[in-house]
């Protein structure tokens, strides 16, 4: 039940601090004392003006009008159902004609995009609530076109209910063995989806993805009692988590599809081409009761196929075949649009990613927009006007704008703001809320209807940005500088308030580099923390400037730009930020001999790569979370970028470890031993790598703690250790 999170005239904001005139304080930060107002669970009704939102106190679906931002009818309201388990209305999702609503409690994460949780039917005609089962916490529910069914996922396994009597569809769901409806964690993680089960038009049939695991090499997390939370199961001994892992190189699940026949009982797997070792990283309902769709992808991820399955023969037929250059972006496939007669298409097939129109039998009809910029996000495609709509970034990379594209070509911007804009549609595209920020200023909000003209302010930040005044807060700059090589580059500065143009003042990078990402924008989120900077701005009360350089690899620039990075990994992004130091020691203001660099993820990869460069431009470096060799990270994410190990070794062979004799500087290491997506065995390899080339180093470990290094005050010292040692190093 994905939902777009955005602000809405009927929020309850997050209540705003009042701060004394005083310094920041970074525990401040890590609490979140300078969040803007948010609310999340914007949910427009189909073919109307409306939408559903989840109400303050969550006890209530409320249904608001767009133009007014006015109430038009409360949707449910579990206050009238006492006898009822629901304590909360944590999500929900409404059936196309409005007769039915699932109500989400008790959720329970998995991984990233995955959970279990307790459903709730709700009829909306009789007034009625059941437990959708009762037989244990379920998976992705999901209603049939009709209403009259919800399928979902239990235990790896596949049921289907009408709200009365269950039925099993899979019995041989198995953890780490077989999965069915439902991702494996690689698939989950890299190709951005939780729910692999698709309806037929007519309701008569159920189709999945089915994924046998059982040959996929298993990796195991340990554990430990720890402590917020703390898991009591391991106050002696520790623990196990064992999941399927696939690393570069490795066996991925064999994945297929199969259909369900609610009406004979019996179930048919679909034939299409598909190598032993390709992936299907959707399966898309359609408004034929004869079709489904089935996404494809060979290994290497540069060919992907959209083939029309029928679900009663299980025979397919190719509609749409995309051959990237070097790799098909996962956002790309993401971003199809399946309609009642029509595909809309991203693809970067120009050199620039754009938008593609074909017919639902897979005809080209026409390139919806063209120009030397990248279509970021697609909103929606109004089969009715022929008009598209999407975000893109066409004034600057920085910045992002909302668009419409006629039939006829013409494109018009709908927004008037320099900075970040992004939005979400009315269901009949007549209206879109904005959200809108910069670099400086947080989040405001405002309607507008689909000529461009501003219906009302729903929402601004002023209190927040009269807190903040108080503390007198640096502003963050753009600048571009070209390296040696010949090549411009974008970045952002933050300097001291009173910064002295004739003083001396070391320098800190910040960067992530990974493919197709962007550090450099115009938007509040800006920085390792958001709000504006609101960490780097922290580092300048310490004495430092702070910078940010988005190199080569990174997004919004087009293809050429940003797959130049491919098969080697590391190589080009170090180098580019090895290039801004450089260029930024030279500035009159700069400690040339005290410029330091840190990174999360890829980030924390780049850093150590940047440090070990060869030209020693960096005296010291913080490496969050860093993949150290390519071999230990998925095959999704490695091969899209870097093929397999096999295929490429030298360029698997320019990495940390690889390098370790090379590293020079002061350098502290932090990663969360419980890190599902980065394994620990990364930090681990590296460190005995350092060891053995005779190199100090310092490392922080987050017991318990994933990829995201929270819960309880492990945010605040881990960014209290960051700040610490390029005091200590720097200064």
């Amino acid at each position: 039940m994905k939902k777009i999170l955005l602000m809405c005239a009927a929020l309850v904001a997050t209540s705003v601090h009042t701060f004394a005139n005083e310094p920041l304080k970074l525990e401040d930060m890590t609490k979140g004392a300078f969040a803007a107002k948010t609310i999340s669970g914007i949910n427009p009704l189909r073919g109307t003006s409306d939408y559903a939102q989840i109400s303050a106190d969550r006890k209530k679906i409320v249904a608001y009008s767009f133009v007014t931002g006015k109430e038009t009818g409360v949707l449910f309201d579990f206050t009238k159902y006492h006898d009822s388990n629901l304590k909360s209305i944590e999500d929900y999702e409404i059936t196309g004609d409005g007769q039915f609503i699932l109500i989400q409690t008790d959720t329970k994460r998995i991984y990233r995009r995955s959970f279990t949780a307790d459903f709730l039917l709700y009829d909306v005609k009789n007034k009625s609530l059941k437990t959708l089962s009762k037989d244990g916490p379920q998976q992705i529910p999901t209603f049939s076109p009709n209403g009259k069914y919800i399928a979902f996922v239990r235990s790896n396994n596949i049921f289907i209910t009408d709200g009365t009597t269950e039925k099993q569809i899979t019995t041989d769901g198995k953890f780490n063995e077989i999965i069915n409806g439902v991702p494996d964690w690689v698939n989950e993680e890299e190709f951005g989806f939780n729910n692999a089960l698709a309806w037929s038009a007519d309701s008569k049939t159920l189709s999945w993805i089915r994924y046998d695991e059982s040959k996929v090499k298993t990796y195991s997390l340990q554990m430990f009692e720890g402590a917020k939370p703390t898991f009591k199961q391991y106050a002696v001994y520790p623990g196990l988590y064992s999941y399927k892992y696939p690393k570069a190189g490795e066996e991925n699940s064999k994945v297929s599809v199969h259909a369900y026949s609610l009406e004979s009982g019996n179930t048919i797997t679909y034939n299409f081409p598909l190598d032993s070792d390709g992936y299907i990283p959707r399966i898309k309902s359609t408004k034929f009761a004869d079709r489904i769709i089935i996404y494809t992808m060979n290994r290497h991820q540069d060919e992907l196929n959209l083939y029309k399955a029928n679900p009663t023969t299980g025979e397919c037929n190719l509609l749409i075949k995309e051959n990237a250059n070097k790799y098909v972006k996962e956002e790309a496939m993401g971003g199809i649009r399946v309609m009642n007669d029509y595909i809309l298409f991203p693809s970067d097939r120009d050199g620039h990613m754009h938008l593609y129109l074909y017919n639902i039998d897979g005809r080209f009809i026409r390139q919806i927009e063209k120009g030397k910029y990248d279509v970021d996000e697609v909103y929606g495609f109004d089969e009715t006007t022929g008009k598209t709509y999407f975000q893109a970034a066409v004034k600057t990379p920085m910045q992002r704008e909302i668009y419409v594209a006629d039939k006829n070509g013409k494109v018009t911007c709908l927004t008037t703001k320099d900075g970040w804009n992004s939005a979400v549609f009315s269901g009949d595209y007549k209206y879109f809320l904005n959200n809108w920020s910069d670099r400086n200023s947080p989040y405001s909000y405002a309607i507008y209807n689909n000529k461009g003209h501003i219906v009302r302010e729903v929402l601004n930040n002023d209190a927040l940005i009269k807190d903040m005044a108080k503390y007198d807060l640096p502003t963050r700059d753009f600048f571009k500088f070209t390296t040696s090589e010949g090549v411009q580059l974008n970045g952002w500065i933050v300097k001291p308030k009173n910064f002295d143009p004739n003083k001396k003042y070391p320098v800190i990078f910040y960067q992530y580099s990974g493919p197709g990402s962007q550090q450099v924008v115009d938007r509040w989120t800006l920085g390792a923390m958001g709000a504006g900077g609101i960490y780097e701005s922290y580092l300048t009360q310490q004495g430092f400037i702070v910078a940010c350089v988005d190199g080569r690899g990174t997004g919004a620039r087009g293809s050429e730009f940003e797959k130049c990075t491919y098969l080697k990994l590391g190589d080009l992004e170090s180098k580019d930020q090895v290039e801004a130091a450089l260029w930024i020691a030279k500035q009159p203001f700069v400690d040339a001999n005290n410029i330091g660099i840190w990174g999360w993820s890829f980030g924390g990869f780049n850093t150590l790569m940047s440090l070990s460069e060869g030209r020693n431009a960096f005296k010291a470096g913080v490496s969050v979370a860093p993949p150290t060799n390519w071999r230990w990270y998925d095959t999704v994410y490695t091969e899209r970028y870097m093929r397999t190990p096999q295929e490429n070794p030298d360029g698997y062979a320019v990495n940390p470890i690889e390098r370790a004799s090379k590293m020079n500087a002061k350098l502290l290491i932090c990663h969360g031993i419980a890190d599902d997506n980065v394994h620990i065995q990364n930090a681990y390899e590296y460190s005995e790598a350092l060891v053995q080339a005779d190199k100090d180093f310092k490392e922080n470990f987050y017991t318990n703690r994933n990829h995201s290094i929270f819960g309880g005050n492990t945010r605040n010292h881990l960014f209290r250790q960051i700040t610490e040692w390029f005091v200590k190093n720097l200064k």
